[in-house]
């Protein structure tokens, strides 16, 4: 069990609740199941409604799809800390017109076969694979040292908290427009 401010010891579902009003503030309600996840399973579904979330919030140029029906794509490179958490919350939906899909990846992606990109902390070459995405490729990886590796949104952990920072001059370098709803939200921003 975790500690929230001061109100006290909550439960798993109390810890749930609180997650799904923070993301009702951004008007998006992920899916998550509340039955029996553990501590890590937690911290994953979080990550899982964010990157949906990200999807709502940042505006990809046309030349990131291979045409005007290609689904967005949020392909995962390395080993997979999410389980089904990502499929589920992904399962029926679109984004501008858009499906979402899951991709699990073992090497770099192909040009516009990703549009979001999980970097796994078993990728030992960051910096070599976020520079050679080019454009229209959202970067997310995890821990303080990947915006300095050239990523664009790093999930951390405050406070016991899942939280993110972004690298602004990055996205504006892959011709992303990301909205000021998802800065404001950001720990920090790095411009």
């Amino acid at each position: 069990m975790g500690r929230i401010g001061m109100t006290g010891r909550i439960g798993m579902t109390g810890r749930i609740a609180i997650l799904l009003g923070a993301m009702a503030g951004w008007g998006v309600l992920p899916r998550i199941a509340a039955q029996g996840v553990d501590e890590q399973s937690l911290e994953y579904q979080v990550k899982a409604a964010f990157l949906l979330n990200f999807t709502k919030f940042i505006e990809w140029p046309p030349s990131a799809f291979v045409d005007s029906g290609s689904p967005l794509a949020i392909c995962l490179l390395g080993d997979d800390p999410f389980g089904g958490a990502l499929n589920q919350m992904l399962e029926g939906e679109t984004v501008n017109a858009r499906k979402l899909v899951v991709q699990r990846l073992r090497r770099a992606p192909a040009p516009k076969q990703c549009q979001v990109l999980f970097i796994g902390k078993s990728e030992k070459d960051t910096r070599e694979i976020v520079t050679g995405l080019g454009p229209g490729v959202l970067s997310v990886g995890e821990g303080d040292n990947f915006l300095q590796e050239g990523g664009m949104i790093a999930f951390v952990i405050d406070n016991r908290r899942v939280r993110f920072d972004i690298n602004q001059t990055a996205v504006d370098a892959a011709a992303l427009k990301m909205s000021s709803k998802l800065l404001n939200v950001a720990r920090t921003v790095r411009k």
